[in-house]
């Protein structure tokens, strides 16, 4: 019996979120599904990260026990060869029997695409949020900076979470822009539900001069999730690392 640790990348278009769920198809389901035809088991799958419906990953982490005598230099091909075209699994390692994908997680980084521009893109449209009328960038940048450091993140939590505690440490969070893209990257060492998408649509009305960056300090302290900006689009968002 062997704990292995992958490496996974998908398009989250076409599934409700990664979580297993008993009425809809997800990420969760669709690997122990493979794995079952892969080994002959019935294996769990762990994972570092319960993406949301249509969110994407470039680094999702899971882990499962398995018997399978497949080599582990093997591993990877072998279940990438029976999965859909939108799973690849990128790397498979033996880790400690006690490791777990979620819980020995210390961060995570994501990635928030927007495509800042008057038309969409028909080859964009599954991995960006288009907004058409031009966001302030300087505004967007310094706005950022005020959400850096460890505050309690109730305004940004989505109803239905099941933290523990609303307090978490965001380490960084910038704004890049490359031609017509605005590209939100944050790292921080756990993330309420749906708290970083909470915290874009917040920043979108701050670079379309619906809110200033001072209101960050009130909406932090109110720890009302209504008084922050709306919920923006799944399709922007992807799981770029999981930090061990």
């Amino acid at each position: 019996m062997r704990n292995l640790r992958a490496l996974v990348e998908y398009d989250g278009t076409n599934y409700h979120g990664f979580q297993r769920q008993p009425n809809a198809i997800t990420i969760q389901e669709v690997l122990e599904t493979s794995l079952a035809d892969l080994t002959g088991e019935d294996l769990e799958i762990i994972g570092a990260s319960r993406t949301d419906s249509g969110v994407h990953a470039l680094a999702q982490v899971v882990n499962f026990k398995t018997e399978s005598p497949i080599p582990i230099e093997k591993f990877a091909f072998a279940w990438t060869n029976v999965l859909p075209d939108d799973i690849l699994i990128k790397k498979v390692e033996k880790v400690s029997w006690d490791f777990h994908a979620r819980y020995f997680a210390t961060g995570k980084i994501y990635e928030y695409h927007i495509l800042n521009q008057r038309l969409p893109s028909v080859f964009e449209r599954n991995y960006t949020h288009h907004i058409k009328k031009k966001l302030n960038y300087k505004d967007l940048v310094e706005a950022a900076d005020y959400l850096v450091g460890t505050y309690d993140f109730t305004s940004f939590q989505a109803a239905g979470c099941g933290a523990n505690t609303t307090v978490r440490t965001i380490n960084s969070l910038t704004v890049q822009g490359i031609d017509s893209k605005l590209i939100f990257r944050i790292e921080g060492d756990a993330f309420l539900y749906k708290m970083v998408r909470n915290i874009v649509g917040t920043l979108i009305e701050i670079g379309q001069g619906k809110l200033n960056k001072d209101n960050l300090v009130e909406i932090l302290a109110a720890k009302d999730r209504t008084v922050a900006g709306p919920t923006a689009p799944a399709c922007g968002l992807r799981l770029i690392k999981v930090k061990y």
